[in-house]
């Protein structure tokens, strides 16, 4: 047995732990399941649920183990964007604001028109001048804005950093110098001059490292938080803490130009790395890089697979109310068949929107299902309106890059959209009008994806990122899918409606 990797990613539902070697096979996982909350009207988790999530993810990875693995380096993910303000001691000024708020709109739209570049409401600096716009006392006591990656990287080793791809999306990044834009940072820093705070923007954003470099090493207060049993060794090397979009192209291989990949689950999002830049501003746009710093098309939507497992609920509790007991994964897998039995959803619209959706202008969501007087409303159609829906979002985005001539050869899918085989591929590729290939590595995901960045940054000197990309992904089976005909012409009907009753989600949410 080679050198093990550990990695660990912080996504919206679980907390997930893998280890892995230097050839990216996967020899144990854990997780803990956590839920973000909705506190003083922002989407939060709470610091004691960092922690305890990350030592029960990691209990439960050295159970499925069979005792304490032996490592030589480790990588910490999360959500991107979003919002961590710390103290001079590390502390937080107030509770973890997450990438799902969408109460950050007056500033996003300042900072887009100050700067020139798309500022989504995610990203963390549109967090920090809403903050400042609000009059929070907490502002002036920062001494260090990070996202969740970032933060538990800190404790851990007391590095104030971040990977490449998280840190686009916090503050734009400069090609050239691979670091935060100085004429973005003076430019924030002159808007914000007459308010008196103690610190200059570049003062308080994590250093920025790319791919393959060292970012820390454990200390022994980091090994007692990661660790709660004690025995895990200090001294362990951390590569740079990346997002989840960085993690996933990395999983999926997507790290040269022309690929791709999508992930969709809670929420959904296609990263295309780019031959050249776009050609003009799009707010539904996110310029974002690779964790070695390529130029990257992000399209992000808040909302995916929530409201197909509401109705899922609902209808096993239809079963159940009958004496019929199916676990969830069969429901859902009959549920996706049934689907195939529509062509367009006859009719029916469907509108997933838990939470705010920027790419179809929204601030704020209201799950909504409309019926044309004359559709017919049959089980069938009714789960094509949900598995349309889910990434109908993303579709409208993916047609801004067309747009743009933005060449796509593949896209790699992963998440819990992908499960049941062959369908969610069909209605992916649909969407973005491009191939989408799922991997037998798919299930594993960005906590996979973090450790593969952790070997790379032990095994892989004097290799690009792609090369060594290459070795891990050389021979692993994959299954390709293009939409057929009748899918494509299905899908872009709904596409039709569904731009059509945006007027009746928007008055939804206003009301």
């Amino acid at each position: 047995m080679g050198k093990m990797y550990l990695g660990v990613e912080f996504g919206s539902t679980r907390i997930k732990s893998v280890i892995a070697d230097g050839t990216g096979k996967c020899y144990a996982a854990g997780e803990y399941v956590w839920e973000n909350r909705l506190e003083n009207g922002l989407w939060t988790y709470s610091e004691a649920d960092i922690w305890r999530g990350l030592r029960g993810s990691f209990a439960d990875l050295c159970k499925n183990y069979g005792g304490k693995p032996e490592l030589s380096g480790i990588g910490l993910s999360g959500m991107m964007h979003g919002y961590i303000a710390l103290d001079g001691n590390g502390k937080l000024l107030v509770p973890f604001r997450t990438w799902r708020n969408t109460n950050t709109g007056e500033a996003a739209e300042a900072l887009t028109r100050l700067f020139g570049v798309n500022i989504p409401m995610r990203w963390s600096i549109a967090h920090l001048y809403q903050s400042i716009l609000n009059g929070e006392e907490h502002v002036k006591e920062i001494a260090c804005l990070t996202t969740l990656s970032g933060y538990v990287h800190y404790k851990l080793t007391g590095e104030k950093v971040l990977g490449i791809g998280d840190a686009s999306g916090m503050f734009p990044i400069d090609p050239e110098t691979g670091t935060y834009d100085e004429r973005m940072l003076s430019a924030f820093d002159k808007l914000t001059a007459g308010k008196g705070y103690p610190w200059k923007l570049k003062e308080i954003l994590p250093k920025v490292l790319k791919s393959g470099e060292e970012a820390g090493k454990l200390t022994e207060d980091g090994a007692k938080l990661l660790d709660a049993a004690g025995g895990l060794r200090p001294g362990i090397g951390l590569c740079p803490p990346e997002g989840d979009a960085g993690t996933g192209m990395v999983a999926t291989d997507s790290v040269e130009e022309r690929r791709g990949n999508v992930s969709a689950g809670t929420s959904v999002f296609a990263m295309v790395v780019l031959e050249k830049p776009l050609s003009r501003l799009h707010t539904e746009i996110d310029a974002v890089t690779t964790p070695d710093g390529k130029p990257v098309a992000m399209v992000h939507c808040n909302n995916c697979t929530s409201d197909i497992n509401a109705w899922a609920k609902l209808f096993q509790e239809v079963l159940h109310t009958f004496g019929k007991e199916v676990t969830p994964g069969e429901l859902m897998t009959r549920l996706f068949e049934k689907s195939t039995e529509s062509e367009s959803a006859g009719g029916l619209t469907n509108y997933n929107y838990f939470s705010g959706e920027p790419v179809a202008g929204l601030t704020e969501g209201r799950p909504l299902f409309l019926r044309e007087a004359d559709g017919a409303l049959s089980l069938a159609d009714f789960m094509k309106a949900q598995i349309y829906s889910a990434v109908a979002g993303l579709a409208l985005g993916m047609e801004i890059l067309r747009k743009e001539d933005v060449r796509i050869d593949e896209m790699c899918g992963h998440g819990g959209f992908f499960k049941t085989p062959e369908i969610g591929q069909s209605v992916m590729s649909a969407a973005v009008n491009a191939p989408v290939t799922v991997s037998e590595h798919a299930g594993e995901g960005g906590a996979w994806g973090i450790a593969l960045l952790a070997a790379y940054m032990v095994e892989g000197k004097g290799r690009t990122l792609s090369e060594f990309l290459s070795g891990i992904f050389v021979g692993s089976r994959k299954t390709t899918l293009s939409a057929n005909e009748k899918e494509r012409r299905g899908f872009a009907d709904f596409l039709v409606r569904y731009k059509r009753y945006l007027a009746a989600e928007k008055a939804a949410a206003e009301a």
